[in-house]
């Protein structure tokens, strides 16, 4: 399928967004019009509430969808209205659609309904069926002969919208393949080679560290984790430098790449551990983020880590009441082996800030079920001291629509990790606070980095949309960071 910018289209169907708002009355006055249809009774009809969908059939066979999307539609309005009427819909529509954005005034901002809607669109085209064996042919909209045209009266302004969207969703669908993998088919080599392919496909560089690099680095609370698993780790550095920019910001990235979690020793309850397949939502983040930049070419310095391994139980695997050493020298009493996604982070952001120092550092991670206690699966928990750089990730968390919520760091909860017999521990014990005793956890890996921010995103990596039954890779974090480095 094609997608293209056009003020005019001969298509099939056509589809025509439509806000409630005060001149919602007129404009359907002119569709009727313009539709040969009673008036009062599509004012009557059609409300334009969020996902209402009103088709007008007319005599010479082409359809027409009114699609409701609500009042004061934002990006991820558009993104989520417009995926799931295509989802809903696809084996409906024929080969040529048009997606009509002209009734939108100059007041309105139409690049971010244009993004919005490029990746609601092919968004709606997902299958979550990776694995299925006899797959139906696919729906015509779909088909390469597919076409959708987006038609707007200012083609200049719609089409830098249009490449945006274009980059991110390709780079989105790839991702959400990843966490939608169960263990069998995603290790942490699965990782690195889709790294080392994106890299070499779009421009930027690809390390990865194998096993006997993992020791002789040092990166020891990556390999604890990594003690029960029959696959060994990956340690997966990513660095994409933008050409021709002089001293360009440097922000580094880290993302816990968990492929699967039992819990180890700390064993899970066995009701929902085959979603622990998603525990490497950070990583899909932090990998998402290092391709969409390198395609956009964006004019910032970015470093991605992702510390890798599955958290597996066999004779070998680290114990509760272990202790075991980090990359930066600190001990760490291990008191649930559940709690693993900290420990292999504290390689990564230690590794993150003695070898590339970057002026903004910024970690994510499924990491705790008490974010989700707390914020459910609608926001991502933010923590960070840094008063400047909550408030752009928040503008951009808000622009998007991955949203993020504000978490305390004091030093009083530090009380919490502190161990008897190291330096520190990696759970509290205690059933409260265990989002913010995890961030305070991380904090001292960061070695006091002064623009330094976690996001556990816990809810919102995984999620429950149209495409299936159980909760499924959402790409979270991914559009909230490439908002965030574009504005710089």
């Amino acid at each position: 399928m094609t997608i293209t910018i056009s003020p005019t289209a001969d298509a099939d169907a056509t589809i025509i967004p439509l806000v409630q708002n005060d001149d919602l009355a007129n404009q359907l006055a002119r569709l009727a019009a313009t539709l040969n249809i009673s008036i009062a009774a599509l004012q009557a009809d059609f409300k334009a509430d969020a996902k209402e969908v009103l088709p007008v059939y007319q005599t010479d066979g082409h359809k027409t969808y009114l699609l409701g999307m609500g009042k004061d539609p934002q990006v991820n309005d558009w993104f989520r209205l417009l995926r799931r009427f295509f989802f809903d819909q696809k084996v409906r529509l024929p080969r040529h659609v048009a997606v009509d954005l002209r009734v939108f005034d100059e007041t309105q901002d139409v690049a971010s309904a244009i993004e919005g809607a490029v990746l609601g669109i092919r968004g709606g085209s997902y299958d979550l069926k990776l694995y299925q064996t006899d797959k139906p042919v696919g729906p015509t909209i779909y088909s390469p002969e597919g076409q959708v045209y987006l038609l707007v009266a200012n083609e200049s302004t719609a089409t830098e919208a249009l490449n945006r969207a274009e980059a991110i969703a390709q780079t989105q669908r790839e991702i959400i393949d990843l966490m939608n993998a169960p263990g069998n088919y995603k290790t942490p080599q699965t990782l690195a080679d889709w790294a080392v392919q994106s890299g070499a496909k779009h421009g930027y560089s690809v390390r990865v560290l194998n096993k006997a690099q993992i020791e002789a680095e040092g990166l020891l609370a990556l390999l604890s984790v990594n003690r029960g698993s029959d696959h060994e780790p990956a340690f997966i550095i990513c660095e994409y430098v933008p050409a021709g920019v002089e001293n360009p910001k440097k922000v580094g990235l880290v993302g816990k790449g968990i492929t699967f979690d039992t819990g180890g020793i700390s064993i899970k309850p066995s009701t929902s551990m085959h979603l622990m397949k998603s525990d490497m939502g950070g990583a899909a983040a932090v990998m998402g983020t290092l391709e969409v930049a390198a395609k956009l070419q964006l004019p910032v310095h970015l470093i991605g880590i992702v510390p890798s391994t599955e958290n597996m139980v066999d004779g070998s695997a680290t114990k509760p009441g272990d202790v075991i050493d980090s990359y930066i020298g600190k001990t760490i009493e291990v008191i649930d082996t559940d709690a693993e996604g900290r420990i292999i982070l504290a390689d990564g952001l230690g590794y993150m800030v003695r070898n590339y120092q970057p002026d903004v550092l910024i970690d994510l991670a499924t990491l705790t079920g008490s974010v989700i206690a707390t914020l459910g699966y609608h926001a991502a928990g933010l923590f960070t001291n840094n008063d400047e750089l909550a408030a752009q990730l928040t503008q951009s968390a808000d622009q998007t629509g991955e949203r993020l919520w504000r978490l305390p760091l004091w030093d009083v909860y530090a009380e919490d990790i502190k161990s008897d017999v190291a330096d520190l521990k990696n759970f509290s014990g205690k059933p409260l606070a265990g989002a913010i005793t995890a961030g305070k956890f991380l904090e001292v890996f960061t070695e006091k980095h002064p623009a330094w921010a976690h996001l556990d995103i816990a809810g919102t990596a995984f999620g429950d949309n149209e495409f299936g039954s159980q909760k499924n890779g959402t790409g979270f974090g991914i559009r909230l960071l490439i908002d965030w480095l574009m504005k710089g």
